[in-house]
């Protein structure tokens, strides 16, 4: 009886046991949740923000499902105070809606205060080296190299090339719209990046070459968009494995370029600028006695032009996509268009040339309005690697993720900010002057975009061509101008719309 009584007893010894264990557990678990949300509630202080975060995650599967509802509503938060936080994947984020709060942002991009991210898992994708993670003197001397692949007469050679290309997909378009109506932006993407190619490395990719690179570019895409799972059969470990590839082959053309550009040949595209100017460094720096300038390597400038394609891209895409719809929303608008294509082109099948751009004074108001109304990234993310007072009442904790928005800066100052009205930028009112420290599209500060001068010249030369080639008939529908993350902004629909070969007269 006592041997069964020890037999018995055991197992109560060892339940007893585990439901200590697990108390200890839960109440460790419970204090930690609590430090948790004080924690987040501390760090946000008097800003609004949600009064429960969901643990360890935040409200990141609220932001996936319906990311529009979601930064809208950090949005409506900051509204008073031009600040809100929130919690995504554990981190602490701060939504900054006050223009002049992101100026702030934006000049202190530095070692010591704010990091450039683009996007938040940015350096696993981009790599630790990429141009928009360099501060200081590296910076500087990498964007005055990059400068003389936007001169006027480099400008001017991608103006044909850019021509070809949107004249090429506009046929195709016209071709396909036959079958019946069809979403554009797709469309529109694939054009950017056959116009990126093009303009960017010129004849160095063959065809083999660029179907690999539309391939390697979609999983690139679709894995900004995804949960950050980098293992096998998700769509960010395939992006992960993507980008190597595209710098790759971007380096095969520089290694190509460079050939050609030693022989003394003229640069037909931007790599071979930029390979002329870098060899120009390197036989200055050999004549002096020193090392080669930095991301001269092949290697080096195949990720340069990997940054210039994914700025390109993507933020194209959305404003093309938004050029039409708004223009096919404002007709009185598009008429005044096409009176001035009239004027400047009164042969619609010439090639356009740089001094016709030049003139083309109202087509780049609209690509203006376009821009500063639907900026195409609606935020640029930061990382904070010190506490930062923004405001004489706030100071942005260290490690937050913070998230200046574009967007909500181009609504503040202008007149009637909500409204599409290219005349805000005539020389008769000049809002972009005066209110130039809201119109973030581009940036500023120290990583201002160097290509925007390209990115206007390409969105006011398919303006241009588009108005005079063809009649597009949007197919609305409810909420079919609602924003779509794309990871840019695109409309709903996807512009679903009807085109027919316009007849000129």
């Amino acid at each position: 009886m006592e041997t069964g009584g020890m037999e018995f007893g055991a197992p109560r010894a060892s339940s007893s046991w585990w439901a200590e264990w697990q108390l200890v557990v839960g109440v460790a678990l419970a204090i930690w949740l609590v430090y948790e949300q004080l924690s987040y509630i501390w760090k946000g202080k008097h800003l609004p923000g949600p009064k429960f975060v969901v643990p360890f995650l935040g409200d990141v599967f609220r932001m996936v499902k319906d990311p529009t509802k979601f930064w809208d509503d950090q949005a409506k938060a900051a509204t008073k105070v031009g600040l809100s936080w929130n919690v995504l994947f554990g981190r602490f984020v701060l939504f900054v809606r006050d223009s002049e709060m992101s100026q702030k942002i934006f000049a202190n991009v530095k070692p010591d205060v704010f990091h450039l991210v683009g996007h938040p898992f940015g350096k696993k994708l981009f790599g630790e080296d990429n141009l928009i993670f360099m501060f200081g003197d590296e910076h500087r001397d990498l964007r005055r190299r990059l400068a003389p692949n936007f001169t006027y007469k480099a400008l001017g050679v991608y103006v044909s090339i850019q021509e070809r290309m949107i004249r090429k997909h506009i046929a195709q378009w016209l071709e396909m719209h036959k079958a019946g109506p069809m979403t554009m932006r797709l469309l529109l993407r694939d054009l950017n990046l056959e116009t990126s190619q093009a303009t960017f490395v010129g004849p160095y990719l063959d065809e083999a070459a660029r179907v690999q690179f539309k391939k390697d570019y979609n999983f690139f895409n679709t894995g900004l968009m995804s949960f950050p799972v980098n293992l096998p059969g998700f769509a960010y470990h395939e992006a992960t494995k993507a980008v190597p590839r595209l710098i790759k082959a971007l380096s095969n053309c520089s290694r190509m370029s460079r050939e050609r550009m030693i022989q003394g040949e003229e640069p037909s595209c931007l790599i071979d600028f930029l390979v002329q100017e870098t060899l120009r460094e390197i036989q200055e720096a050999e004549a002096a006695g020193g090392p080669p300038p930095g991301h001269s390597s092949d290697w080096e400038i195949g990720a340069l032009i990997f940054d210039f394609l994914f700025a390109a891209q993507d933020a194209s895409t959305s404003s093309l996509a938004w050029s039409c719809a708004f223009l096919d929303s404002h007709p009185e608008i598009l008429q005044r268009v096409r009176d001035e294509q009239r004027r400047v082109r009164p042969d619609v099948t010439a090639p356009v040339t740089p001094e016709m751009l030049k003139e083309m004074e109202f087509t780049t108001m609209v690509v203006k309005e376009v821009l500063r109304i639907r900026p195409p990234a609606p935020m640029v993310p930061h990382i904070a690697s010190t506490d930062f007072a923004i405001t004489d009442t706030y100071k942005v904790p260290k490690g937050t993720i913070v998230f200046p928005s574009l967007l909500e800066s181009s609504f503040q100052g202008f007149t009637d900010p909500y409204k599409f009205d290219p005349d805000r930028f005539s020389l008769e009112r000049q809002e972009d002057v005066l209110y130039k420290r809201n119109w973030l599209l581009f940036g500023a500060g120290p990583h201002q975009c160097v290509g925007q001068r390209y990115a206007l010249n390409h969105l006011t030369l398919f303006v241009a061509l588009f108005t005079t080639l063809v009649d597009m008939e949007r197919l609305r529908t409810p909420g079919c101008d609602d924003l779509l993350y794309t990871p840019t902004i695109s409309p709903k629909d996807e512009l679903m719309c009807r085109m027919t070969a316009r007849v000129v007269s």
